[in-house]
């Protein structure tokens, strides 16, 4: 039985699950995912990577009710890694407004090196990265290079697709709606240690 560890790029699943299916998937037991998604292997550790969101305090409410939860619910199993969004102004070259934009930064690279490294300690046999950025193609190759026997695939959330990842890693697929759907939290979770109840954000039923 292969030992597998799950990277689910957060930024990516978020905006293709939110452009498919709006809010109604987005309260995702990450854990029950990734078992659903490959349930012959023995789950060691799912990875998730995200960026706390800048400038809107209720999705930022609703973002920190949903790592809670996920804390809350799946304990040590899943392992949640901040990167950070940064700001930049742009201009519109027509009519010469500018805006404020917000970047996300440092999740593929956070994924990336966690990649190689759980691999080259021998950390798990099987990887599944959650994700259809081709930006981590580079990681995938350093991966199978140190070690050719783990088995490296990409779960390509809706509406996002990647020809580079799929022809790295053949074994690569869709996740279909079926899995998100049969993948919810329970609407109201307690946490074991402070005993608070979390609840499944409004905006999010």
């Amino acid at each position: 039985m292969a030992e597998l560890i799950v990277y689910v790029d957060g930024f990516n699943l978020y905006h293709g699950l939110h452009q498919q299916y709006g809010r109604r998937f987005l309260w995702l037991d990450l854990e029950k995912l990734a078992r659903t998604l490959r349930p012959r292997d023995q789950l060691v550790k799912v990875k998730y990577f995200t960026a706390s969101v800048m400038n809107d305090p209720d999705a930022l409410s609703r973002q920190d009710a949903y790592l809670q939860a996920l804390s809350a619910y799946s304990g040590e199993t899943v392992e949640i890694v901040k990167g950070r969004y940064q700001s930049k102004r742009k201009t519109c070259k027509q009519c010469g407004g500018s805006w404020t934009h917000y970047e996300e930064k440092e999740t593929d690279v956070n994924i990336a090196v966690s990649l190689v490294a759980d691999v080259a300690t021998k950390a798990a046999t099987s990887a599944l990265v959650i994700s259809a950025d081709s930006d981590l193609a580079p990681a995938v190759r350093k991966a199978k290079s140190l070690a050719p026997g783990t088995h490296i695939m990409a779960a390509f959330p809706p509406k996002r697709s990647s020809n580079e990842l799929k022809t790295l890693m053949p074994a690569s697929f869709h996740i279909g709606r079926a899995k998100f759907a049969g993948a919810q939290l329970p609407d109201q979770i307690t946490d074991p240690v402070t005993g608070h109840v979390l609840t499944r954000p409004a905006k999010w039923a």
